[in-house]
């Protein structure tokens, strides 16, 4: 049978020929063996690594007790939220700075050179804190502190039982401020409060000093004079009025020499009177929730806060403060009655002398 060809392109003629020369090379290529003949190739063998003894576990150290919960976290400050009902919780966590004052701290004056006082008006950080401590102020409304009052008179806190550890407590602050001296010049409160067992009071208003006064005065508590009388100078009075407000400092500046009049001239230098310098931030931390209220605190010699009262004062309140001031007395006496140990002299080796005899210089 004749097979009829067609006639192929003589435009076609060259790729066709590299198509069947392809086709020829492809064909003496060696084609692999399948899969499964290929003998499994078995996996080299590997010395065992020395592992490190596994160290055991150490034992499970006992779980730290949970801080007991602060009396006031759910107090009414003069901002936030407003408190339909509020009881006053017994102060057991000591409060206060957690750093010692010093003098010279929070006068409330801007001592900033002008380069640094540009420096900080640009930078973006300090902006904002600025910014959200002048909004904090405007938020504030201006008669919490008065609606406040309703709770248990103001009280923020009930005095604690007994007093805080010497190591577990914290700081009360330095204020600067005039004093009942004549000499006009501000004074620091720190140096007032060092070395002594000091018995602070805090108040802003006439409401404020009376509260205090149910703590302190002789009517409301005569066994704490007596205790203040027989601790020869070494317990005494301190009494800070607020008075943030330049027109109301005023008007105590102009009542002075009256002042002068009610208290001893040995009192004179503990009467401070504080314009500014003690920030939101300070009050908070030593307790102080409402200016309105009265405020006492119980300081050491290192100027730790070791005992602290609010409000009116109970029966319970006037004797753990003559408790307090007892007991840190006692303290106080007890360290100092400690001897001092003698120093120790030097001792001297031989080698050493002999160094100091060569170096010195001969007698002409």
């Amino acid at each position: 049978m004749i097979l009829s060809r067609k006639a192929r392109d003589p435009k076609n003629v060259g790729i066709d020929a590299a198509a069947c020369l392809l086709c020829q090379w492809r064909s003496f290529n060696t084609s692999f063996r399948p899969l499964a003949q290929q003998q499994p190739t078995k996996p080299k063998s590997v010395a065992p690594k020395s592992q490190p003894p596994v160290p055991d576990k150490p034992p499970a150290s006992p779980a730290t007790p949970a801080p007991l919960p602060s009396a006031l976290e759910d107090a009414p400050k003069s901002y936030g939220r407003a408190h339909e009902v509020f009881t006053p919780k017994p102060l057991l966590r000591p409060i206060g700075l957690p750093n010692p004052p010093r003098p010279g701290e929070n006068t409330g004056v801007d001592t900033r050179s002008l380069k640094q006082r540009r420096d900080d008006f640009v930078d973006y950080d300090k902006h904002l804190a600025k910014r959200k401590e002048l909004t904090h102020k405007v938020a504030s409304p201006y008669f919490r502190e008065w609606d406040n009052m309703r709770f248990s008179k103001g009280k923020s806190f009930i005095a604690p039982p007994n007093i805080f550890k010497s190591d577990l407590s914290l700081y009360f602050p330095n204020l600067r401020g005039q004093t009942l001296l004549k000499d006009r010049s501000p004074k620091d409160t720190t140096p007032a409060l060092e070395d002594k067992i000091s018995i602070v009071s805090i108040f802003s208003t006439r409401w404020a000093e009376n509260q205090a006064n149910t703590f302190v005065s002789e009517r409301a508590n005569a066994e704490l004079h007596e205790v203040l009388k027989g601790s020869k100078g070494l317990a005494q009075m301190v009494r800070i009025n607020l008075e943030e407000n330049w027109m109301k400092a005023m008007l105590v500046k102009l009542f002075m020499p009256s002042l002068r009049k009610q208290m001893e001239e040995s009192s004179w230098g503990r009467y401070f009177l504080i314009r500014k310098g003690f920030k939101q931030e300070m009050k908070e931390a030593i307790g102080l929730l409402n200016t309105k209220v009265g405020y006492i605190y119980v300081v050491d010699g290192k100027c730790r806060i070791r005992w602290a009262g609010s409000g009116n004062s109970s029966e319970e309140e006037r004797s753990g403060l003559v408790k307090a001031v007892g007991r840190l007395l006692e303290q106080s006496k007890a360290q100092k009655a400690k001897p001092i140990p003698p120093p120790r002299k030097k001792t001297i080796d031989s080698k050493s002398n002999k160094k100091a005899a060569t170096t010195e210089p001969l007698a002409l």
